[in-house]
């Protein structure tokens, strides 16, 4: 089921962050979205997640229902104050298959500690989220991920911050989603692991600038082209005029 953008723009208040971006995320496929800081990245992995109105253009999931679409935001935008345990957090990813009432029967926390396994993280089942280091927070993200069972998993900055270790050993994680069938877009800025993980690349500078294989798509070329596109940008871009897809 192939993911096809089609002319999106997005932004705030009416002004575009990324332009009239268009393309094909392949079945099955892991893309890296690379390009300079303030470049659209995360805006274009927030319009494709739903969580913010399109100004021009679509997104045609290929028979992809939202509960079918799992997004992981930037670690700085989750609120680990809220005194829940590790084990709790992961049974969440359940929801989109049992709804927000819906009853944690034991399979499920069963399921819920394999997938705390999985990440090395079983040990801290009863912990308080708020005790984890930032490695062990995002294996425990993970770990929800993998219950949600997404046909789409979106992710912005899943290595920011984080160990070599963590980041080799979830690396690994996206591959085997990969391989059982769930396409993949990452916000990357690590191009070192891109190049070494990531078949597909988008580079982005506010508008598409390469997509395609991590290999030509990253060529220097390319790469200089976005960061000249970085040094045009002016604080804020013309009001856009065209309709506002879901905005109302």
């Amino acid at each position: 089921m192939a993911i096809k953008v089609h002319n999106l723009s997005a932004g705030y208040d009416r002004h575009p962050v990324v332009h009239h971006v268009s393309g094909i995320f392949s079945d099955a496929s892991m893309t890296a979205v690379v390009g300079p800081n303030g470049g659209g990245k995360s805006t274009l992995i927030k319009a494709i997640a739903g969580f913010m109105p399109l100004m021009t253009g679509s997104v045609d999931f290929g028979g992809i229902t939202k509960k079918e679409i799992a997004y992981l935001p930037q670690q700085f935008e989750i609120d680990r104050t809220f005194p829940i345990n590790v084990i709790d957090v992961v049974a969440l990813g359940h929801w989109p298959r049992l709804g927000a009432f819906g009853k944690v029967r034991q399979i499920n926390k069963d399921e819920a500690m394999q997938a705390l396994a999985q990440v090395d993280m079983a040990p801290f089942a009863q912990r308080p989220i708020i005790s984890l280091s930032t490695g062990q927070w995002q294996r425990v993200l993970f770990a929800r991920l993998s219950l949600q069972r997404a046909k789409l998993i979106l992710l912005d900055e899943p290595f920011a911050a984080i160990d070599g270790r963590t980041t080799h050993d979830l690396l690994h994680v996206l591959e085997h989603w990969r391989h059982l069938g769930s396409t993949i877009i990452a916000v990357m800025h690590d191009f070192n692991l891109v190049r070494d993980h990531f078949p597909q690349s988008l580079v982005l500078a506010r508008e598409l600038i390469a997509w395609g294989g991590t290999k030509d798509a990253m060529c220097d070329e390319n790469l200089a082209r976005a960061s000249a596109r970085a040094g045009e940008w002016v604080e804020h871009a013309d009001i856009c005029a065209l309709n506002m897809k879901g905005a109302a």
